[in-house]
């Protein structure tokens, strides 16, 4: 091979693991200034004047921001158990059986991920006009499990696909009816995707806004809407601090899950 070819390869492979760099760096970035100004002195978020944890200290004195992390947590937690089981037998059914309408079905579920935040918001707000349904906690977490409903069959699906379904026929040849198939062997082995989708509706459920300023109603704050109520003043180190706490939640979620999955996979390894 020529050496002015090894070297333009060479100079290739620099550029590109130096794109992979700023990339990561334009992503990374922001947070780690978030998370890193949140312990700041000052109440400027640009300028550096001290280490302190006063901030976090002034987080468990606002009432009306525990306020709205419980309804946050009611809500996601609400919203996630009823998208969770209906997101999973929607995802039983679509894989199991074949019935009329089923890709007309299957190609609706998209329809919560594809369509913009702003038109679902204002649609089921419209509906809740419409069928005079006063909006409150009740309305977002409805709206919170619509939209969540999607995300779970689909990640439900995608561990149905992989699925060995000759143990199920083996358990019913063994005298196993169909609930006991479905409780000591479905159950176990789509657990992984069943708790992956849960926790992926539960941050998003968190992490929305849209919607849930669209739905909630007057006197009824969740976290998302109070960060944007507290925005209106400007950004300070307190709104930094709020948003290291909701990263440190993120990532506990993410180890657990990526630990429930190890612990998943080695069980299943050792079964074969």
């Amino acid at each position: 091979m020529p050496k002015s070819t090894l070297f333009f390869r060479k100079v290739k492979l620099k550029i590109l693991e130096a794109n992979i760099g700023l990339v990561y760096l334009f992503l990374y970035m922001p947070i780690f200034a978030v998370v890193v100004f949140s312990f700041n002195s000052g109440e400027q978020i640009s300028v550096w004047e001290g280490f302190t944890f006063s901030w976090y200290a002034r987080l468990f004195e606002d009432a009306a921001l525990w306020r709205a992390c419980r309804n946050s947590l009611m809500v996601a937690g609400v919203a996630t158990v009823i998208a969770t089981v209906i997101g999973t037998a929607a995802a039983l059914a679509i894989e199991r059986h074949r019935f009329r309408f089923r890709s007309a079905l299957v190609r609706t579920l998209y329809l919560p991920i594809i369509i913009p935040d702003i038109v679902l918001a204002i649609a089921l707000l419209t509906f809740y006009v419409q069928v005079r349904i006063p909006l409150g906690l009740i309305t977002v977490i409805i709206a919170h499990a619509v939209f969540n409903i999607a995300y779970v069959t689909i990640v439900v699906r995608a561990r149905l696909q992989g699925y060995d379904h000759t143990l199920e026929e083996a358990a019913r040849d063994l005298g196993a009816n169909e609930w006991q198939t479905f409780w000591r062997i479905t159950l176990p082995l789509i657990a992984p995707g069943i708790i992956g989708g849960a926790l992926l509706a539960f941050t998003l459920s968190i992490d929305d806004f849209v919607i849930t300023f669209f739905t909630a109603g007057v006197g009824y704050t969740t976290l998302s809407v109070h960060i944007y109520s507290l925005l209106k003043f400007g950004i300070t180190p307190k709104i930094n601090a709020i948003s290291t706490m909701l990263l440190a939640n993120s990532i506990v979620f993410i180890l657990l899950f990526l630990w429930f999955q190890g612990g998943a996979t080695a069980s299943e390894k050792q079964k074969t």
